[in-house]
């Protein structure tokens, strides 16, 4: 029994770790051990949990849940001082500066959303979840959803980086 799910584990884990750390860095807002940590403590969970999940779409779903959870837990008991890391930056490969100095500036303007607004915008558009998978997500009702995303939207439109890209029309009718 445990090496089958043993087998099953790994070949999700080997399948989907690239997609599970793309939406850590995102979930908090930069790479680093903080979105590895965030990764890898969801997938502990979600094999100490493989029994019961039995599909690799719902072990997908279920590892993103818990990531999400996790990080609002810990954005509520986070020491928030300085934490010495070892900061290598991102190497930009020849052709790809602009990606690449976007990429740097969308996930820092994510660091400055709040966590709970961060984790809708992710899960709505990096992942395309609806606003009801959302809600089940996050156990909120679809308005807090609603609601999440449009503060979230409103303070990623009003930050300097994005207000020069945004044209008139792309900023919305409140923005004038």
């Amino acid at each position: 029994m445990r090496k089958g799910r043993d087998e099953a584990f790994t070949a999700f884990m080997a399948a989907r770790y690239g997609s599970l750390m793309r939406t850590a860095v995102l979930l908090t807002g930069g790479g680093g051990a903080r979105a590895e940590d965030l990764a890898q403590e969801a997938l502990l969970r979600t094999y100490r949990a493989w029994h019961r999940i039995g599909r690799e779409e719902a072990a997908e779903a279920y590892t993103r849940t818990t990531m999400v959870r996790l990080l609002i837990k810990d954005r509520r008991r986070r020491w928030h001082a300085e934490v010495p890391t070892e900061h290598l930056p991102e190497t930009a490969r020849s052709g790809h500066e602009e990606q690449v100095t976007t990429g740097v500036a969308v996930r820092a303007l994510l660091r400055t959303v709040p966590a709970a607004q961060r984790a809708v915008l992710v899960l709505r558009f990096y992942h395309q979840l609806t606003e009801r998978e959302i809600a089940d997500v996050l156990s909120c009702s679809p308005g807090t959803v609603k609601s999440r995303a449009s503060r979230g939207l409103a303070a990623l439109r009003d930050a300097p980086f994005l207000g020069a890209l945004l044209t008139d029309g792309e900023r919305g009718p409140a923005d004038g």
